[in-house]
């Protein structure tokens, strides 16, 4: 049945309306399709990030839930490892129809140690207890073989099982406070409660062999070579991880933090994510995240294209600004695709296609006409650049998409489009 203005709904990108073809015949016997899309929703993998016990979470437009987990939640013997707290939880984001950010520590302020009691129990291996801002706080001991050879075994049994899925989108890991890469507030002893440089660079360069697929992170304050490797470290500065920093917007941020995105590579968000979190030095710091020019003259757009970041976590933000703003922010966030040409013939169809967003997409994404993909991946499609594509099918009224295996049920991939 032939439609002057045929309206669709797909899984990859949402509500469109796509007009029969018109117009002559270019010289390959392709036509161009008129094509209006808007986006709609925050992109997958993208924009403002809530934590996972949050209230807001059902009602506030975002794609990602973000958690802290502990090893003792997933091992309690050696060699026994039980992921069903961890399956709970990530089922519960994808029912949501979000994905997750988890970050693994050992150390968190007011908190006993989240190494596994089996370790723990170990003749010579001391936990140390200490005031951290005030609260008792356990710290691991680095000293300890099992905890160093836990620690790259740990990550090999996560791999294997959570490498492919798509209820996750990023991973964080570190040491220290948080992971945070720092004991700022404690007893910061490299080789006992912090780890040496050398099993750091020796732990960093397993996990770039073990977490192939998923993105994983470290915190900015990597940098600081008095505790860690990476300064000047060309063979480690090569992994291809990605930064998140936990005071994205503080005031002092360009003199205390920017150095250390400097020093770890500012074109890292070419090949890796990076994000963080709204800041709480300051009061200001998490009320005027989203304020029009910042908390400290900069507003958050002008910040997120500066750093490229994929996400920021915001969790206090539902109680600030509407929903409209944290869309808003969460769009000026990632990816974001245009398409700026489509010509569809008989048998095959050519896009233009244009990212306008701030970063890549760091997962295989593919244009589809009809449900057939372009050959071509869009993963690390740099922010201003174009690319044509070829897809081998077409017809009067092809339908376009945008397609990606590493996206929960109810995701969706949208674009723009204002083709007449």
């Amino acid at each position: 049945m032939q439609l002057s203005n045929a309206l669709f709904w797909t899984a990859s990108f949402g509500l469109i309306i796509l007009s029969e073809s018109r117009g002559p015949c270019d010289d390959s016997g392709m036509k161009p399709i008129p094509l209006q899309s808007t986006l709609q929703s925050v992109l997958p993998m993208t924009g403002i990030v809530l934590w996972n016990t949050n209230e807001a979470i059902a009602s506030t437009p975002i794609q990602l839930e973000y958690s802290y987990f502990t090893y003792a939640k997933v091992v309690a013997e050696k060699g026994e490892y039980n992921w069903s707290s961890l399956d709970r939880l990530l089922d519960q984001v994808a029912g949501r129809g979000h994905q997750a950010i988890i970050r693994f520590h050992d150390t968190y302020v007011g908190a006993k140690t989240g190494v596994p009691k089996y370790i723990t129990e170990l003749a010579g291996y001391e936990t140390t207890k200490a005031k951290s801002e005030g609260k008792d706080t356990e710290f691991p001991d680095w000293s300890h073989p099992e905890l160093r050879r836990f620690a790259m075994e740990f990550f090999d049994r996560f791999s294997e099982r959570y490498d492919r899925d798509p209820r996750i989108a990023f991973v964080q890991v570190g040491f220290g406070l948080w992971s945070e890469y720092h004991i700022y507030d404690g007893p910061m002893t490299l080789g006992k409660t912090f780890p040496s440089k050398e099993f750091q660079a020796e732990f960093m360069t397993h996990l770039s062999k073990t977490l192939v697929q998923t993105p994983w992170m470290i915190s900015v304050d990597a940098a600081d070579d008095s505790r860690t490797p990476f300064a000047g470290n060309a063979n480690l500065l090569k992994i291809p991880f990605g930064l998140f920093d936990d005071s994205i917007n503080h005031k002092a941020h360009g003199k205390e933090n920017e150095p250390n995105w400097v020093e770890l590579g500012l074109d890292r968000w070419q090949r890796a994510p990076t994000g963080g979190e709204f800041s709480f030095f300051q009061k200001v710091d998490q009320t005027k995240a989203l304020a029009e020019n910042g908390p400290h003259g900069i507003s958050f757009e002008k910040q997120a294209a500066k750093f490229h970041v994929s996400f920021i976590i915001g969790d206090g933000q539902p109680r600030i600004q509407s929903a409209d703003r944290i869309r808003s922010a969460s769009k000026a966030c990632g990816y974001r695709f245009r398409i700026n040409a489509f010509e569809s013939g008989d048998k095959r169809s050519r896009v233009e296609i244009e990212n306008v967003g701030v970063a890549p997409i760091y997962y295989d994404a593919f244009v589809a006409v009809n449900g057939v993909r372009s050959p071509d991946s869009l993963k690390g499609f740099l922010p201003g650049v174009k690319k044509t594509l070829t897809i081998e099918s077409g017809d009067a009224q092809p339908k376009l998409s945008i397609e990606c295996d590493r996206l929960v049920k109810g995701q969706r991939i949208e674009f723009e489009a204002d083709l007449e």
